[in-house]
């Protein structure tokens, strides 16, 4: 039997880039997703409104048509039981899973501690707020927590010795004005991460985070290719099948000894 994947947020973007392209190197895929639109940008790309709307069951559909294996589920990962639901879902259609795609994101908005100013493309940011941690924090840490915990409990039940944890992240070591709880939760992932490096090494277990460049999942505009275009930090403007082309090396046998990692792109 061939490996199998959970990739979260995969119904557009990076996710389902990466469901792709693991399929593409036989891998089976349970794509997880939840649609929604962001309700409290209204200078947020409708491209990337109608991106997240999109039914995972069509990333699903493209696989299997194209003679991979995948199966799809919409799950809010806020509810702290859908971790345990989502594996016992891919182990009963595909098989134990091997691989641990977090690439979901809770982000509804950025803030900052100095509410009113702009984010570098010309954003208004609101200030910190206890939804906007409450639903950060509960998918990009909290919820990843949970699902390495589950993939690391079932893993050694099953004394597995080959496995392979990807996040993604954002921000930088010194924060992320304008978007601080989105950071903050993102170092939070990191750490975990880093820590499933250590722990689960013996077993044969690679665990690495990605640093995407910018990368046109539809909220790139006008405005954000300039940024990019004078930045001393970001060179390009990505798509996301490239993003998922080192996540699918990471994923593979070749990069057995690349652990503990914060790979940037950029």
């Amino acid at each position: 039997m061939g490996h199998v994947a959970i990739v979260t947020g995969a119904n557009h973007g990076i996710g389902a880039a990466t469901a792709d392209r693991l399929a593409a190197d036989g891998v089976a895929v349970l794509i997880t997703y939840l649609r929604g639109r962001v309700a409290s940008d209204p200078e947020t790309p409708e491209r990337y409104q109608q991106n997240r709307m999109t039914d995972g069951a069509e990333v699903a559909r493209r696989i299997v048509e194209a003679g991979g294996r995948a199966v799809a589920t919409e799950a809010d990962l806020l509810d702290p039981g859908t971790p345990a639901h989502l594996f016992d879902l891919a182990e009963q259609q595909l098989g134990p899973v091997d691989i641990l795609i977090n690439n979901a994101t809770g982000w509804a908005s950025g803030d900052s501690f100095v509410a009113g100013t702009t984010d570098p493309v010309g954003r208004a940011t609101p200030g910190v707020t206890a939804e906007l941690f409450d639903r950060t924090f509960g998918v990009d840490a909290r919820a990843a927590a949970l699902l390495i915990a589950e993939f690391s409990a079932r893993l050694i039940a099953r004394d597995g010795q080959w496995g392979r944890i990807v996040g993604l992240t954002s921000g930088s070591p010194l924060g992320f004005p304008g978007e601080v709880t989105y950071g903050a939760a993102k170092a939070a992932l990191e750490n975990y991460t880093m820590a499933a490096a250590i722990e689960l090494g013996r077993r044969g277990v690679t665990a690495n985070m990605i640093h995407p460049p910018i990368t046109d999942s539809g909220w790139v505009n006008d405005a954000v290719r300039q940024f990019a275009a004078t930045s001393h930090d970001h060179f390009h403007v990505a798509e996301p099948a490239e993003v998922a082309e080192v996540i699918a090396w990471l994923c593979s046998d070749a990069a057995r000894m690349v652990t503990s990692n914060i790979i940037r792109m950029r």
